[in-house]
């Protein structure tokens, strides 16, 4: 992986940071906050979609989880990428919900804002070999992604594990719940910070 795309060389964010200094990773949040004019919160969870959205990539099950996802206390950053129609649903959400919900637009610059800032990346489909889930355990982003094996699921009591999986279903409704089940344990367990640095430590061991 080119430097560029590791938090301790990346000339794009607003604070670099290493496995030891995983403190400084909260600032590139807050700058990101700044910019999108929403208020400075660290301790809210910071959720995102690095792949844009598809049906492929899952817009059916994302779609059902929506009202679910709005009862947490999240926000959510998406890469503007992947088909007209969820382009559109963003489009709307970002109208409704313009304080927790952003849509950025696809560039480099906006892919290392992103992962510099992102608590928990959301996966709805099959991540097996995939990239993007490489980068997002590189820079400390948590994966809550169907189940696979190059992701351990995080065990509290072992305190283990470098994403929050969960059983893909046999239709977008049932995954979509699986889906939420496992982003709510994640988000439960953000509330914990010596918990969650844990992780982040684990997720960018692996991700090297």
């Amino acid at each position: 992986m080119p430097s560029t795309w590791s938090p301790d060389q990346d000339t794009h964010i607003t604070a670099k940071y290493t496995q030891k200094t995983l403190d400084q990773k909260v600032r590139n949040k807050s700058a990101l906050q700044k910019e999108l004019g929403w208020p400075v919160e660290s301790k809210r969870a910071m959720v995102c979609l690095p792949m844009g959205m598809s049906e492929a990539l899952g817009g059916k099950a994302l779609q059902t989880m929506l009202p679910g996802l709005f009862t947490q206390s999240m926000e959510l950053l998406i890469l503007g990428k992947g088909s007209k129609e969820y382009g559109t649903v963003f489009t709307q959400l970002q109208k409704d919900h313009g304080h927790r919900v952003a849509i950025l637009p696809v560039s480099e610059v906006s892919v290392h804002k992103i992962l510099a800032a992102s608590d928990i990346a959301l996966f709805l489909a099959d991540v097996t070999d995939s990239a993007e889930v490489q980068t997002c355990l590189t820079y400390g982003v948590v994966p809550v992604a169907p189940e696979t094996k190059s992701l351990e699921n995080y065990d509290p009591v072992q305190e283990r594990g470098t994403g929050f999986l969960y059983t893909a279903g046999n239709s977008p409704e049932e995954s979509a719940w699986s889906a939420f089940a496992a982003l709510a344990r994640a988000l439960e367990t953000f509330k914990f910070p010596f918990d969650w640095r844990t992780i982040q430590r684990q997720c960018m061991e692996t991700g090297k």
